[in-house]
């Protein structure tokens, strides 16, 4: 039985992956910013305060096996912060930087690292993102998620720690919160979408895909200082995507057939083109690394996970 540390247990993904991993006899030791009052004094479970070069982890290290870090500074659509770049650096770079160095001095053997497919870019073209291709963060997020990577690796090298790197694309799951969960109460309103005609390709990777992974990256011999992309495998468009979500809910959608162009020069006008990439623009995930090196599959299908949202 692994002892495995968790961060940001009380988010979307570490909720579900510690009970996941709880399934297979894993050792979960939950940390959290602040100790919700019905956990306090109870055994494995540590307040931290808030992430960053300064975060004591000692207490909640001992005798951990592995650490999976999945808190952050995540990306939000309206910035408030005067200098956003500094502060996703402070949490995302320096804090996990803190944390896996103090891991290593803990004796941890593995570090998975959850970053983001937005370290290789906002679109592709023609070709999917692999993880040979160089990287191109275009905002602070992704940069400071693209810096803490190196910066890892190079940890690695000096101390041993095994380390291993997770981009995954968008998630969904239940509980999902967001621009997913917006699409769904579009939907489960009946408002009429102007979306019939969209014909990209994007890759994400359900729930229960990401935390089947994140097992396979904390056990895997061959995951060891690597860095990994992930998705179900099954590329949709927006339309698609749409339709899927509506079957699933058994409601009725209404799909107008607008011309793409014409959103996205609505979209310019009102300053709301980073939107548009999202809905208009194709990202395509190759996770044939994954499949071939760790001998991974998909453990369900995106039907099936949308079908497990509306239940849930």
């Amino acid at each position: 039985m692994a002892k495995v540390l968790i961060t940001g247990s009380n988010g979307f993904v570490g909720r579900s992956l510690a009970l996941y991993l709880e399934k297979f006899d894993y050792d979960i030791v939950y940390t959290y910013r602040q100790l919700p009052g019905n956990l306090k004094g109870q055994k494995n479970h540590f307040a931290v305060g808030d992430i960053n070069k300064h975060t004591q982890w000692q207490t909640a290290l001992k005798d951990v096996d592995a650490v999976v870090h999945l808190a952050a500074r995540v990306h939000v659509m309206k910035e408030t912060v005067a200098d956003p770049l500094a502060a996703f650096r402070s949490v995302n770079t320096a804090g996990t930087l803190n944390l896996a160095r103090q891991a290593a001095d803990a004796g941890v053997r593995r570090f998975v690292y959850l970053s983001s497919i937005k370290v290789n870019g906002e679109q592709t073209d023609v070709m999917p993102f692999s993880e040979k291709d160089q990287a191109s963060p275009q905002d602070p997020y992704a940069q400071s998620k693209y810096e803490a990577e190196q910066q890892l690796l190079v940890l690695s090298k000096q101390t041993g720690l095994e380390t291993v790197i997770i981009r995954p694309p968008l998630v969904y799951g239940p509980g999902v919160k967001g621009n997913f969960a917006t699409m769904m109460s579009w939907i489960a309103k009946g408002i009429p979408l102007p979306f019939g005609a969209v014909h990209n390709k994007r890759s994400l990777v359900a729930l229960d895909n990401l935390l089947s992974f994140i097992d396979f990256c904390i056990k895997k011999p061959t995951a060891a200082n690597e860095i990994f992309l992930i998705s179900d495998g099954e590329d949709v468009s927006t339309t698609e995507l749409l339709t899927k979500v509506a079957k699933a809910m058994h409601s009725k959608i209404i799909l107008i057939p607008l011309p793409v162009s014409w959103m996205i020069f609505a979209a310019k006008i009102l300053g709301k083109q980073a939107v548009t990439d999202r809905l208009f623009g194709s990202l395509q995930v190759d996770n044939s690394k994954a499949r071939t090196l760790l001998d991974w599959q998909p453990v369900t299908s995106m039907d099936k996970q949308l079908r497990k949202m509306v239940v849930n």
